[in-house]
């Protein structure tokens, strides 16, 4: 466990995660209140990546359910392995029939039969799922919930048991609990709205694109070949660009690839031409690289 807000950033630091004072207070006191988290913000700001980080930095198990249309409880929670109880059954059939031989009717055969079902419904044919292994996992683990809202209505009420008690019902089996309750994050790009239930059994937190010292200080740690005035100025140009109609905003991710490109070129400073040839590293719409070239005077403008 982190030991305050301090120790939360220096660990993601080492991590090589660099996060805001809000994040790592967020994350701070959610572990220490055993809530859910609900990341919300721009696609690549580093949702995803900060259940990585946490992770890693406390020497926990990642356990991650990417969420998306169509999703149910059988993908997420468990499945049971019909293959395998099917060849058990084939296995087993001349015990099976020494069980029956001495019933007279079917009916009698049946309620046989359904005495030893527990043998073919236990754990042993059971497949956990994503949630299922954080909730029966014997030590603490991080789950990452990631794309929520790519899932549907229906599979995010069904969270809402997981989020409230940390146990899950399996009728076969009855209710398993938590016994460690695993630090749940879930992240949202905004696709859809989450529901007022979800959010009330969860912290809120949104990660927007950083600021510029804050971005710099991220180029700077994931590409250190990369030298200060290169960082500098290109970070200052990703900013104007943000600024700009865009289709999709340059991330945080692509900015690195920004970075690495440039560096691999030998650039030590933001020179126009070379940054026009590789702004396809940067923005990933044909109409926003046209854009950004109509507008290059300002955004590469010192």
């Amino acid at each position: 466990m982190f030991i305050d807000v301090a120790s939360t950033i220096e660990s993601l630091e080492k991590e090589k995660y660099i996060c805001s004072a809000e994040i790592a207070t967020t994350v701070f006191l959610a572990m220490k209140m055993e809530k859910p988290v609900l990341v919300e913000g721009p696609a690549g700001v580093g949702k995803t990546e900060l259940g990585k980080c946490v992770a890693s930095s406390l020497g926990m198990d990642l356990i991650r359910l990417q969420c998306y249309e169509g999703l149910d409880e059988a993908k997420a929670l468990y499945e049971w392995e019909y293959a395998k109880q099917l060849l058990y059954t084939q296995i087993l059939k001349d015990k099976l029939s020494c069980i029956m031989e001495n019933e007279k009717t079917l009916s009698d055969a049946v309620n046989r039969l359904s005495g030893e079902e527990d043998v073919f419904f236990s754990e042993k044919f059971l497949i956990p799922r994503p949630i299922l292994q954080a909730v029966t996992s014997p030590r603490p683990t991080v789950l990452l919930i990631d794309e929520i809202d790519k899932s549907d209505s229906e599979f995010e009420a069904f969270l809402l048991e997981v989020l409230s008690d940390f146990q899950v019902s399996i009728p076969e089996i009855g209710t398993v609990k938590a016994a460690h309750r695993p630090f749940v994050l879930l992240t949202s790009n905004n696709a859809r709205e989450m529901s007022d239930a979800l959010k009330r059994r969860c912290l809120h937190l949104y990660i927007d694109y950083p600021t510029r010292e804050l971005e710099e200080k991220i180029v700077s740690l994931k590409v250190p070949e990369c030298g200060a005035a290169l960082v500098a100025e290109l970070v200052r140009a990703v900013h104007r660009i943000r600024e700009l109609p865009m289709k999709k905003d340059p991330s945080i991710s692509e900015t690195l690839d920004w970075a690495k490109a440039l560096t691999l070129l030998g650039c030590e400073v933001l020179k126009e031409d070379e940054a026009i040839r590789t702004l396809n590293f940067l923005l990933k719409y044909e109409k926003d690289i046209e854009l950004a070239k109509k507008n290059r005077k300002e955004i590469f403008a010192h």
